[in-house]
């Protein structure tokens, strides 16, 4: 039986592994021209790493090394996001993923800055 600590963890990896797999989706939908295909590889990148170093993060060495890779994991989704914005604002594709994606992407943000937060305290009571 999952306490509930153990359940939002797998949820987080979850929600991650969603976000990857949709940010994929997404890529595919961009145009082929030159810039479609920067844009592709920049995102494919930053939108799909936050997932791994979650993975990571989960067998930290120490809170500190936990920290460090919730640390990577956050630049990257600020990546993806500013990178989705561009997209969005050029616009190099419409379609209602790409706003759903920034959302998340945003919501996911918070979480990373909350539980960075909350480590780094926990690094000071102990």
């Amino acid at each position: 039986m999952e306490n509930n600590s153990t359940k939002r963890v797998y949820d987080l990896e979850d929600r991650l592994i969603r976000f990857s797999i949709n940010i994929i989706s997404l890529i595919e939908k961009l145009p082929k021209s030159y810039t479609g295909k920067y844009f592709a590889n920049q995102l494919v990148r930053s939108g799909t790493s936050p997932a791994f170093h979650y993975s990571e993060a989960k067998s930290a060495e120490s809170r500190k090394d936990f920290v460090h890779k919730f640390k990577i994991a956050l630049k990257e989704l600020r990546e993806s996001s500013t990178c989705m914005k561009i997209i969005k604002r050029k616009p190099l594709l419409k379609d209602q993923l790409l706003d759903d994606l920034l959302a998340e992407c945003e919501e996911l943000i918070s979480i990373f800055v909350k539980s960075i937060s909350t480590a780094k305290q926990n690094m000071k009571t102990k």
